[in-house]
């Protein structure tokens, strides 16, 4: 967040300016308002009151909850007695400090929210009592939920307290303007011009997302695509209605003989590998003597809807492979799969194998889950009930829409990824920073109806992809085990998509020891972690025992990126040295220049399918 003052008014302004910026406001805040309105009621026109997650799984969740309170009265009597011991305890500290005295030892604090980092909280005796009023209830509350669902089965005990964990969220006295000490000056120093920032920002967030709320996570005026982020040189050399094909170009004199094929996610977009220079995964690896080519996936809409996984395979991975034989000469590649990307490269791996096809030469795999027996926070939203209601929410519209995907990961990390920004956005009424991160983050795509309801079912609710021959794609039954190349995985300590427990019980399943590296942080920042930084940090141990923990216990820690360890792994399949390529030939002149045109299609776009 950053710390400019709302543009409605500033401190010093004279009245007729104020009053100008005033009226400027209040003309927002109409427009404004009159899109929300206008957007939902086509939303409603067309009977599209989809949501994700559910409303009514976390309704059914909270009464749930409230249930087990009632049959348990002894529980929710005990929780209630240690809340009324906490707060006796924090009012007579505070009465302390309110007379100068000394406090008395206090049980140790909760972690420091981000929401409460304003010098406010601490130097305002009340709102210090506040903050910690807060921390205290959520801490018995959460405690007390953990302690009255232990006799609900797994799934519906997983729901009733992620919910109870979002009710508390949403109840912390930051997001409420009478209750945050920043917000009160903002208030009395803008002569309420925050608030009316704040609600004209509200209403073209509602606005943009057709009377649904989208919140603005950055500031997109900073950023743009092939100007200051997603800027690698390169050409497009190849699309197809599913892809686009970049290939880099060099910057060294000599390249690795195998060339780098990178398979990313289509939940988001391929340049979270290509943010700004100083963080770009893709520039780093081409200044390393790399020839890296990268698939930019289209974003769908209606007319994909029979689209389907087989057909990211085909269409997808192995015409990429195709294309950079033919570009480069070389019978064999190595490859890197993100996310999802990586489970198609997988499942590629175990299609060739099926067929006899060793052109790939090793596969690197950055958060990829293959084993999804245990996927941690996201379970929340798997089931057969949510699943069923996002199949008749797609079976109208022919996909499922990125926003919705967004929010539900969102919710996740609610404390900073919903609740920060509503304080930032519509309380102090400031824009976000421009930061490509967030950036990248709220750049979502839409996900095609048949591939979703695949992957959903075969993958996260059966598990079948662990399965030798659990999946049939492309005319092949999919054993993982078949897939025998040298192969590297990288996992983040903190993954709240991928959880590294899952993604190391995946490199089980492959038929020959994979390397496993855990780096620090989580999905993205563990990834994209430059190297020469000094931050996070990873694990590296030669063995793979089946416990997770146990290699855990017996790693090695390492300081700074992971990045120049992997490196060191992929130059023994480098196959040594050639002079440097250009994009493209003979056979495939140059489209366009990277990142090409299927990457700048945001949801809001129509699309453009390649010929």
């Amino acid at each position: 967040m950053n710390d400019q003052k709302p543009s409605s008014a500033k401190p010093g302004d004279q009245p007729d300016e104020l009053a100008r910026r005033y009226a400027e406001a209040l003309e927002r805040l109409s427009a404004g308002s009159s899109r929300a309105w206008q957007g939902w009621l086509e939303r409603q026109a067309r009977g599209d009151f989809f949501t994700l997650p559910d409303p009514a799984v976390a309704a059914k969740a909270l009464t749930s909850l409230g249930q087990q309170f009632l049959l348990q009265p002894q529980r929710a009597l005990e929780v209630q007695q240690q809340l009324w011991q906490g707060y006796a305890t924090l009012w007579q500290n505070t009465t302390q400090r309110l007379f100068g005295e000394a406090p008395s030892p206090a049980p140790e604090p909760a972690p420091r929210d981000r929401r409460f980092k304003g010098k406010g909280w601490e130097e305002n005796l009340f709102f210090d009592m506040l903050r910690q009023a807060y921390q205290l209830t959520a801490e018995q509350w959460l405690k007390g939920v953990h302690e009255v669902t232990e006799d609900l089965d797994h799934d519906e005990r997983v729901k009733v307290e992620f919910y109870a964990r979002q009710l508390m969220d949403a109840l912390a006295p930051s997001n409420f303007a009478t209750t945050n000490p920043e917000v009160i000056e903002a208030t009395v120093r803008t002569g309420g011009a925050n608030l009316l920032q704040g609600m004209v920002n509200l209403m073209e967030d509602l606005a943009r997302g057709e009377g649904l709320l989208r919140i603005k996570q950055s500031d997109s005026a900073g950023l743009e695509l092939g100007k200051n982020i997603a800027v690698t040189p390169g050409k497009v050399i190849y699309q197809n209605e599913l892809m686009q094909l970049i290939q880099y170009a060099p910057a060294t004199e000599t390249v690795d003989r195998r060339p780098l094929l990178i398979v990313p996610p289509w939940i988001n977009k391929f340049y979270i590998l290509d943010l700004t220079p100083q963080r770009s995964f893709i520039r780093w690896a081409v200044e390393q003597g790399m020839t890296v080519f990268v698939i930019a996936w289209v974003n769908p809409d209606e007319r994909y809807a029979e689209v389907a996984f087989d057909d990211y395979l085909t269409r997808g991975t192995l015409k990429a492979m195709d294309v950079v034989a033919e570009v480069t000469g070389e019978e064999t590649l190595n490859t890197i799969g993100y996310c999802i990307g990586g489970t198609l490269l997988a499942s590629t791996l175990a299609h060739q194998a099926a067929r006899g096809d060793e052109r790939v030469h090793s596969a690197t795999f950055f958060t990829t889950l293959l084993d999804f027996s245990e996927v941690g926070p996201l379970e929340v939203f798997i089931d057969e009930e949510q699943i069923r209601y996002m199949e008749q929410h797609m079976e109208q519209r022919g996909y499922l829409e990125g926003t919705h995907l967004s929010n539900a990961f969102n919710l996740l990390q609610s404390a900073d990824l919903i609740w920060g920004f509503v304080i930032n956005n519509y309380l102090l009424g400031r824009e976000p920073q421009a930061f490509d991160l967030l950036y990248w983050n709220s750049d979502s795509t839409r996900m095609p109806r048949r591939m979703q309801s695949f992957y959903l079912r075969n993958m996260y609710l059966e598990n079948r992809l662990a399965e030798p021959g659990g999946i049939s794609l492309a005319g092949e039954a999919i054993d993982l085990g078949k897939v025998r190349i040298p192969t590297f995985f990288v996992a983040t300590e903190k993954d709240h998509i991928a959880p590294w427990q899952s993604c190391y019980r995946g490199a089980h399943l492959l038929g020959r020891r994979a390397r496993f590296l855990l780096g620090g942080s989580g999905h993205i920042a563990g990834v994209i972690n430059p190297a020469g930084s000094p931050k996070y940090g990873y694990r590296t141990y030669g063995h793979l025992p089946k416990d997770p923990e146990r290699w855990l216990a017996s790693a090695t820690h390492h300081p700074g990126s992971w990045w120049p360890e992997w490196r060191h792994w992929i130059e023994r399949h480098a196959g040594g040295q050639v002079p440097a390529r250009e994009p493209g030939g003979e056979r495939f002149p140059p489209i366009e220049e990277a990142p090409g045109s299927y990457v700048r299609v945001r949801v809001d776009d129509a699309v453009t399918p390649g010929g």
